[in-house]
């Protein structure tokens, strides 16, 4: 009987295996067809990360409201009033248009203001992101797989449906003018700048707004020495722990989040059944009616307070990478929603009986809270606070990776803080200066009034600019009418507009914060947009062509050493002008030469067995190629001696699949510009290992091999002793035998591999041109200059060994 073949372990598994990444799809909920054990899962956890931030604003929505601008009275119109704001405000905007609508405009499953804007980019290409070029070829495939992957989840968005008329409008006007796609890229950086700006200011305001409990338990003027410096301390505690990551304490998140919540409701029942039972009629719009026709302009200038009680319901958008759809809405819809208009009934019921109160108390939530149960309220809302400030911070550093893997924010060292949830990271020069920011605003404000005014109008900003974007979405990627997006802008915009002019109006009394931060971060993103841009063209200008490096030999006499040299540039077509003037002032490069791309898609991740894409340059005998490895803005980069196995191993996957020409014929329109084709990786396996030899068995049963030591096809001797480690490739067992030159070629990358791999970086120092105006010199030479200087190096995604480094220096004028 014949015995069964042995498997190599190492190739792809059989047809039919389900891929490794679909369970942990379906974990985060992506795939179709999730077992409610696991969304309801989804939906406990979610609780902890997500709405932390909207759970705690009972804690000031009443008392930033009645700051200055109305009076509690003893018809109770205003109280009954706020409460019929706050509950139609929480009806419309977080139930109606982010569960009920936004939650369906993911980008493969991810959220926020760059997802919206990446989804937009890839069907009308409005694209402005560096590298500043527009996808074509492979990249258009790309996208239109991520489009399909998106569209089984309700999303059109495949470049090749151009949908109906009013779609094919809006794409041509969004493409035809730069204008255009300019505002849609200073949209979408305007919220995440409130983003940012939202990081610093809501920590303050929730742990400074759960601390203030400690009024009504002390002296009077005693508590105004102890407030400030608790929630210093409590602040400096929780920007210092960040670099624990958030998965070391993520499973107490939850439980306190529940566990406020049920307290705040519990604690509204107690107060509607004390109080004032019929509380519930402010439920009706009538009431909003009288409280603007009574308070008219003060009335008008309190919407800026009932504003915060929607804060944080853009996390329910953002934080859609780590969970699904449905596991938020049952979240805010059975919970967090019920919870919260309880609580603020119970609080209007409370004030409602209760007219005269001292003025240093004013209105808040802990005038509503039995007196018995003060101080473990106060504990479980510090809690709550310091769990919704660091779903806050998370989010900001998300955002702020968006940025830098799209090239609008300088790079920044980015950790990662859990090996199993690339989501979760920390960014060190970030956090302390949120840190600074929110300490400085909390010890210049000290009262929730200012840290409200300043608070309000981040939120309503970023809510204005989804509200933008989502009407484009409407268009372009579901192909509804245009009319029903025309609604949508004027419904919400028409809503979030009102709350946006209250807030602004008290720009001098806090709202000013937001708008410096967010100019402050405004401006370095352009500059550094704007610097990135300009030193890509001007690599596009000064690349050279592939007929220069094929009579580069013969006039200089070109020498081939062993090894691979590994050549960082941005360019994904031509030689760039670091190499030639590399290699015209020392004519010697290694015997297999790669170009290496990182590119940064609009799309939240790259398959890796779609990541790397790679070409030839110049004829076969040559040995050198062009390789692109392609990531998403939410991908992970290796920075491990794994990613050169892979790169190694797609060079040959490229030469084994004959991708490449068969013979070493190389026509002219070939010499302008390579063919890349798009490899997958996992077929073929690099083995390295220490010894001498490794015997070469092919037979039916046995995986081939393609080993080392071989005759190396270069001038220079292999030695014969002291190799330190041997190569070799291991190919499927159902693979056909290569070809001698396909094998010839890949012994020669084997020999390369062994003798090592060299990094060849370009250093560039880049300067305004002569003749330039004096904003461009000071844009370039001193601020642009000053953000390279001082942000982290370019990613390699590969460990370089400072011994095997050559960095070549050169200047951009530009």
């Amino acid at each position: 009987m014949k015995s069964p073949p042995v498997m190599d372990p190492e190739a792809p598994p059989p047809p039919g295996t389900p891929p490794e990444g679909k369970e942990e799809d379906e974990k985060r909920g992506g795939g179709k067809g999730v077992p409610w054990r696991m969304t309801l899962s989804l939906a406990y956890q979610s609780l902890g990360v997500v709405y932390g931030d909207l759970s705690t604003s009972p804690l000031y929505v009443y008392k930033a409201a009645f700051a200055e601008d109305i009076q509690h009275s003893e018809t109770n119109e205003e109280i009954l009033g706020v409460l019929s704001f706050v509950f139609w405000t929480l009806t419309l905007v977080p139930l109606l248009k982010y569960v009920c609508i936004v939650l369906r405009a993911d980008d493969n499953g991810e959220g926020g203001t760059f997802a919206l804007y990446s989804l937009l980019c890839r069907h009308a290409r409005a694209a402005l992101l560096p590298p500043g070029r527009p996808a074509a070829g492979d990249d258009d495939q790309l996208l239109d797989a991520a489009g399909k992957k998106a569209g089984e989840n309700g999303n059109a968005v495949t470049l090749g449906r151009r949908g109906g008329g009013a779609a094919d409008s809006v794409r041509r006007l969004l493409e035809r003018h730069k204008v255009l796609q300019r505002v849609l890229l200073v949209l979408a950086l305007v919220g995440t700048c409130m983003v940012i700006g939202d990081g610093v200011l809501t920590p303050a305001i929730s742990v400074f707004s759960a601390v203030s409990g400690v009024e009504l338990s002390m002296e009077k003027e005693h508590h105004k020495y102890l407030e400030v410096p608790i929630a210093c301390v409590i602040l400096v505690c929780l920007f210092a722990l960040q670099h624990y990551g958030t998965h070391r304490v993520g499973f107490i998140f939850a439980p306190i989040v529940i566990t406020w919540l049920l307290c705040i409701s519990m604690i509204g029942v107690y107060n509607i059944i004390h109080w004032e039972p019929t509380v519930y009629r402010a439920l009706s719009p009538y009431y909003m009616y009288q409280f603007l026709r009574k308070t008219q302009r003060g009335g008008w200038m309190s919407l800026g307070g009932i504003l915060l009680c929607v804060t944080g319901s853009e996390a329910m958008f953002a934080d859609l990478g780590h969970f699904n759809q449905l596991s938020i809405q049952i979240a805010f819809t059975c919970m967090v929603y019920p919870a919260l208009i309880l609580a603020y009934m119970g609080q209007a019921a409370y004030l409602c009986q209760h007219h005269i109160m001292e003025s240093d108390y004013r209105i808040g939530f802990y005038v509503s809270v039995p007196g018995k149960l003060r101080w473990p309220v106060l504990v479980i809302a510090i809690l709550a606070a310091v769990v919704g400030s660091q779903a806050v911070i998370t989010g900001t550093f998300s955002m702020i990776k968006q940025c830098t893997s799209l090239g609008c924010f300088p790079r920044v060292k980015i950790i990662h803080t859990s090996a199993k949830v690339h989501g979760q990271i920390y960014i060190p020069e970030i956090n302390w200066i949120l840190m600074i920011l929110c300490l400085a605003v909390t010890i210049g404000f000290r009262d929730t009034k200012h840290l409200g005014n300043a608070s309000g109008l981040a939120v309503i900003t970023v809510m204005l600019v989804t509200t933008c974007l989502m009407s484009l979405v409407i268009v372009l990627c579901w192909h509804k009418s245009i009319f029903l997006a025309i609604a949508f802008i004027v419904f919400f915009g028409t809503i979030e507009a009102l709350y946006f002019s209250a807030a602004l109006i008290k720009f001098r009394e806090g709202a000013w914060v937001p708008i410096v931060l967010a100019f402050i971060f405004m401006v370095i993103m352009c500059i550094w947009h704007y610097g990135t841009i300009k030193k890509y063209e001007f690599d596009l200008q000064s690349k050279v062509s592939i007929n220069w490096l094929l009579g580069l030999s013969p006039n200089l006499g070109i020498v081939r050493v062993r090894g691979i040299g590994l050549i960082h540039t941005e360019l994904e077509t031509g030689i760039p002008a670091i190499f030639s003037h590399f290699v015209t002032n020392l004519p010697a490069f290694h015997q297999v030469l790669i170009f290496m791309c990182i590119k940064n898609v609009p799309v939240p991740h790259v398959p890796p067995e779609e990541r790397f894409l790679v070409g030839r340059i110049g004829p076969k005998e040559y040995r050198i190629y062009r390789c692109i490895v392609r990531y998403g803005y939410h991908d992970f980069h290796k920075d491990d001696m794994e990613f050169e196995k892979e790169l190694v191993c797609s060079i040959a996957e490229f030469i084994r699949s004959g991708s490449s020409k068969a013979s070493g014929m190389f026509d002219e329109s070939d010499k302008e510009e390579e063919r890349m084709s798009v490899v997958r990786s996992g077929s073929i396996r690099l083995m390295e290992e220490d010894g001498t030899a490794v015997e070469n068995t092919v037979g039916p049963s046995r995986a081939r091999e393609i080993q080392s030591p071989l005759p190396s096809p270069t001038p220079t001797p292999t030695p014969a002793v002291g190799v330190k480690k041997r190569v070799r490739f291991v190919l499927p067992a159902a693979s056909p035998k290569p070809n001698p030159g396909v094998q010839e070629e890949l012994q020669e990358l084997m020999d390369a591999r062994e003798a090592g791999m060299a990094f060849i970086l370009g250093h560039s120092h880049v300067k305004a041109k002569s003749g330039s105006s004096f904003l461009r010199r000071l844009v370039i030479n001193v601020f642009y200059d000053f953000l390279r200087r001082n942000s982290r190096g370019p990613n390699y995604a590969v460990t370089i060994p400072h011994a095997s480094t050559l960095e070549v220096g050169m200047m951009y004028y530009v």
